[in-house]
Formats: C-alpha cells, sequence, structure tokens
C-alpha cells in the first residue's frame, strides 16, 4: 500500500473565516411577493384555442371528368367508346353520373354503359387506337 499522509488543516486566514460567516441570502418566491403590493385579483388560467384541424383527406374526385362529359354533351360529340372486351360503340353522351354515362345511338338503340365496363373512349374524328 501506499503511505499517503492525511491532510493537515492549514492555519485560516481572516479572509477564510470572513467567507466562512457570510449568509445565504435567497429571496422567498411566494406569488403575492411577485405582486410587489398591487391589489390585482388573480386572473383565470386562459386554456390554448382549438388546435386547427388537420387536413381532410383528398377528395373522392377531380371536376375534370365531369367538366370533359358536359362539355362533350354540351356540343354533342360524336363519340367511340371502347369497351374492356374490345368492342367499340359509337354515339354522342346524353347524360352521366357517378356510375355510367347514357350513350345515344343513330339507327341502334341507345345504352347506359357502366364506367368499369369502359376501356377508354376518344372524339369519333381522332385516331384513338392504342
Amino acid at each position: 500500500m501506499k503511505d499517503t499522509l492525511d491532510p493537515v488543516p492549514a492555519e485560516q486566514s481572516d479572509d477564510q473565516e470572513g467567507f466562512a460567516n457570510r449568509k445565504l441570502i435567497r429571496p422567498s418566491l411566494n406569488r403575492n411577493d411577485h405582486n410587489h403590493g398591487h391589489n390585482h385579483l388573480p386572473t383565470e388560467r386562459r386554456d390554448r384555442p382549438p388546435a386547427p384541424a388537420k387536413k381532410g383527406s383528398p377528395a373522392e374526385q377531380t371536376n375534370a371528368e365531369n367538366f370533359y362529359y358536359q362539355k362533350q354533351m354540351q356540343t354533342k360529340t360524336p363519340m367511340v367508346v371502347v369497351l374492356r372486351d374490345g368492342e367499340e360503340v359509337h354515339g354522342y353522351i346524353e347524360w352521366y353520373d357517378k356510375s355510367c354515362i347514357k350513350l345515344n345511338r343513330t339507327g341502334a338503340p341507345n345504352l347506359m354503359i357502366y364506367k368499369p365496363a369502359i376501356k377508354y373512349m376518344f372524339k369519333e374524328g381522332e385516331n384513338g387506337k392504342k
């Protein structure tokens, strides 16, 4: 083991005695002291305003499809509707809704076509082959 010497207290000077006799002064932090003698009544704690609503989910559909159908209906544009089985149906769109369109045809019965059955459609004068 090491031979160690126990620390011997040195003589205290006058400066060190002055430090030992000092008192630590801490102000009391009571709520009443903060008012500094003003006679204000304590105010109620105000709650935060409600957080703004989170952004909702996107719309089910854009209006682009509706705009396209309306334009073709107003001008009575001859359309070619290609069905999923490859059949082409010619006519113009009389009306539409969320799930189907009504196609008027000349010289043939009018058709109501469900939108899931449509592969694609194009104006009759254009080349719509894909």
